[in-house]
């Protein structure tokens, strides 16, 4: 997979990440191990990190929800696409994925969670939206969601976002 990454106004990462480029790599190399559909390396990823007022606005205009969120994610795929992609053939735009640091920071900070944990927890979320994955529909879709993050998460050792 492919992930371009803009970075607006984030602070560095304070742990063993280095920058939010390597987390967002090493994010989405346990995301591919555990959802399969993820591995293709045709796949582009776009993940934009910036604050709460680009969010709101994306948030407003194509969810029609007045707020800033902590996470967006805006496919481009549906997963029966995704699933028949070949090996072969040209670069295929996966989706978009936007985080607000300021509802991030918050958020972590509520958690008392590191905010590379939270914001590593938020990418998984959102790729695996990407993926087809969704948690509104039924409570049997949202624990098996839940169940992919966590695990996903554990190959990066963080912890169990839904415990804390």
């Amino acid at each position: 997979m492919q992930i371009d990454i803009d970075i607006e106004n984030w602070p560095a990462p304070g742990t063993q990440w280095g920058e939010w480029e390597s987390l967002v790599e090493q994010v989405a190399t346990a995301a591919h191990q555990s959802e399969a559909l993820l591995a293709c390396e045709r796949l582009v990823v776009s993940i934009l990190f910036t604050g709460d007022e680009e969010v709101h606005a994306l948030n407003r205009e194509w969810r029609n929800r007045d707020k800033p969120t902590n996470v967006l994610s805006f496919p481009m795929l549906e997963r029966a696409e995704l699933a028949a992609l070949g090996e072969e053939g040209p670069p295929v735009m996966l989706g978009d994925i936007a985080l607000a640091y300021e509802t991030c920071a918050r958020e972590a900070l509520d958690k008392g969670v590191p905010l590379e944990h939270h914001a590593a927890h938020l990418i998984v979320h959102g790729l695996l939206h990407l993926a087809g994955h969704d948690h509104v529909e039924s409570d049997t879709q949202a624990e098996a969601m839940e169940a992919l993050e966590i695990a996903i998460l554990a190959k990066l050792a963080i912890p169990d976002p839904y415990t804390q």
